[in-house]
């Protein structure tokens, strides 16, 4: 399979997903009713339940998807092991941290872009701890423990912001931010943060060549004339700012960007620049497709999307985990 139809086929499953999405739901709408409502027309309350909740849930969510799908991609190029993946090394974790310090002390209040700000600070603090780390360290092991540390500090954090949380109100956002959620999502969320999706991206589409020189081993690249200075910090920019704008959308969300980018390695000969586009369209997919699962599943209260996640993506990564050679680690 080549390229353009990797990426064709995965747009479509994109579509096929946001329809979904927009079809099923508490009332599920059937397509004449959705065409209906898509193009201006059928009953009032179609257009609001299309427009206004469903449409904007589901770009959500796969804005998110692919900003986590990309990132997980790029840690993982860039440190050569299928095992990398913000939520692993423990930046979902720190931004979602941030981002709830900033609604516990009332910051978000001052400006709408105080949040997004916040939990793209917190995840570039966890990326440059890490990138400090592995300018000392080969093991994948040690990166690991540290993103286990990084995470494990930062539930004991926020797991005590929510004791102290002063009113059930305050209670409710944490935990929403903690847990992960796409729920009342507005496409006014998505352009706060636009920004950091943008300016991670950029850094990343600017590191992806050499990305793929770094497959050769780091003496081999840098013998080619690969800054790899520039590129590590290229990528820890980026997944930081895509990590974080995620966060800040929707929560903690685990799993996903580790996940993603698994599946689509073999199919573009493992070349971390090549799986960049597959990994992202995948992951957006796998999280609408999750997300319809959180909506249509019967229980008293909607799950939260970063647990439904959890749930698919843990075994896959013990999965990966398990196939890996020793020598690898």
């Amino acid at each position: 399979m080549t390229d353009r139809t990797l990426i064709i086929s995965l747009c479509g499953a994109a579509l096929v997903a946001i329809l979904a999405a927009c079809t099923f739901g508490s009332v599920n709408l059937s397509p004449a009713r959705l065409a209906a409502a898509l193009f201006g027309g059928g009953e009032i309350g179609d257009q609001l339940v299309l427009w206004e909740i469903r449409l904007p849930r589901a770009l959500a969510a796969f804005t998110v998807g692919a900003a986590l799908g990309l990132s997980g991609a790029a840690l993982q190029g860039l440190l050569r092991n299928p095992l990398a993946e913000p939520g692993i090394l423990g930046v979902s974790s720190c931004a979602a941290l941030a981002a709830t310090l900033a609604l516990f002390y009332g910051l978000a209040g001052a400006s709408a872009f105080v949040l997004p700000i916040a939990a793209v600070v917190g995840a570039l603090a966890a990326t440059l701890v890490l990138a400090i780390a592995a300018m000392h360290t080969s093991s994948m092991v040690t990166l690991i423990l540290i993103g286990v540390g990084l995470t494990s500090f930062s539930g004991a954090l926020m797991a005590l912001l929510l004791n102290l949380a002063p009113n059930p109100f305050t209670l409710s956002d944490l935990i929403n931010w903690t847990l992960g959620s796409v729920a009342n999502r507005s496409v006014n969320d998505m352009a706060l943060a636009s920004p950091f999706l943008v300016a991670g991206l950029a850094c990343l589409v600017f590191a992806r060549r050499e990305l793929s020189a770094l497959t050769l081993g780091e003496e081999a690249a840098f013998g080619i004339g690969v800054n790899l200075r520039r590129t590590r910090m290229l990528v820890i920019i980026g997944a930081g700012l895509l990590t974080g704008a995620a966060v800040s959308i929707a929560g903690a969300i685990a799993f996903v960007g580790i996940v993603a980018p698994h599946l689509v390695r073999p199919l573009v000969a493992y070349d971390p620049a090549r799986t960049f586009a597959p990994a992202a369209l995948l992951a957006g997919v796998i999280l609408v497709f999750a997300d319809i699962g959180v909506r249509i599943i019967p229980t008293p209260s909607e799950l939260k999307l970063g647990v439904v996640a959890a749930l698919i993506g843990a075994p896959a990564f013990v999965w990966i985990a398990m196939k890996r050679r020793p020598a690898n680690g």
